[in-house]
């Protein structure tokens, strides 16, 4: 691809680099050839209409069907992503886009990139996030599996709210815009495509302004498989939303063994118990003993995921643990356990 095949949207039809860019519609790309001339075109089209300073850019992540040239041909920088993924062709293209606001969506025309002016409206008035709502606008038929559309969307949506207090109903539509600085406090990294659930989660955990606009989906064109692998990548969104929820994967499952194991320790102190015809005795204590133990474990686990999330930036900070924070030190630490040593041993002396 020549250097001008690369920026001719950007030298023609939108401002030179030295001016400001106002929004940027980014479309990851992996052999997209019959589908990203028409995307690309209706992007431009909505630009020019809307008298918006913007640009089109294609992530490509390693076509080989001529997707980059037909893409350029039709007006859009090309951005080649060398790192396989679907979260990885977007973070590349984002990070190489100059627009204050982001419009993201896929090149295999099944979003109408010629009616972005609902997402312009929201990002102007303040929002940080405005995702499209494939089921307030319309799903046309064929567009979306019956797999998708009454089980796997509306099940990540309802966990997302349940974990995260998401107002998204739609959590996995591929056609949203934000703020690109909004975007780059979030510190997005997952390659595949979590990464959509990902951008939600994050943007609920640091306060942004979220809302959403009514979309058509249509079907694709094409003509292929998609990339996405239901069971494999449904996995890795649930994976990704426990692992961003320490109440969820830590708390929660640490506190119903603690209330079982208690429970069966107090119950059977005294003796024997009978339910029915069936006695519990020793060896249900035993497992009582074992949820106990279980239980003060995943409850540690669950505090050093926070700590660990404070440190490395996954997490956003609460005041417990940075007040925590400020009065644990290794010092205090070394004189507390050497306190609690000197305590035990004195204490199985005498």
């Amino acid at each position: 691809m020549s250097a001008p095949a690369l920026n001719r949207f950007a030298d023609s039809a939108a401002p030179a680099s030295t001016e400001v860019i106002e929004v940027s519609i980014v479309m990851p790309c992996l052999n997209e050839a019959r589908t990203v001339g028409r995307c690309v075109a209706k992007a431009v089209g909505a630009l020019e209409e809307l008298g918006i300073a913007g640009e089109v850019i294609v992530a490509d992540n390693g076509s080989t069907d001529g997707s980059p040239a037909i893409a350029g041909e039709h007006g859009a920088k090309v951005v080649h992503v060398t790192q396989k993924g679907y979260g990885s062709a977007l973070q590349g293209g984002i990070a190489a886009a100059r627009g204050k606001f982001i419009i993201m969506g896929d090149a295999d025309d099944s979003y109408d990139f010629s009616r972005i002016e609902g997402f312009v409206e929201k990002l102007r008035a303040g929002d940080d996030l405005v995702m499209g709502n494939r089921f307030r606008g319309g799903i046309q038929r064929g567009a979306m599996p019956p797999l998708h559309r009454y089980f796997g969307n509306p099940l990540l949506s309802a966990l997302l709210k349940l974990f995260f207090g998401s107002p998204i109903g739609d959590c996995q539509s591929g056609l949203r815009a934000f703020r690109k600085d909004a975007y780059e406090r979030l510190r997005l990294n997952t390659p595949g495509m979590e990464f959509a659930s990902e951008m939600v989660v994050k943007s609920c955990l640091n306060g942004l302004k979220i809302s959403e606009v009514p979309i058509m989906l249509h079907p694709d064109g094409r003509g292929r498989p998609p990339h996405l692998r239901s069971f494999r990548d449904g996995w890795r969104n649930l994976r990704l939303m426990l692992l961003l929820c320490p109440l969820w994967l830590y708390y929660i499952p640490a506190g119903l063994l603690l209330s079982v194991g208690l429970f069966l320790l107090m119950w059977l102190t005294p003796g024997t118990q009978a339910i029915g015809r069936v006695k519990l005795d020793v060896h249900s204590m035993l497992l009582g003993a074992l949820c106990v133990i279980l239980g003060y474990q995943t409850l540690w686990l669950g505090f050093l995921a926070k700590v660990y999330g404070h440190f490395s930036g996954v997490l956003p900070s609460g005041p417990f643990i940075r007040g925590l924070l400020q009065h644990v030190t290794l010092e205090r630490g070394l004189i507390t356990g050497a306190i609690a040593t000197v305590v035990g041993l004195g204490a199985n002396l005498w």
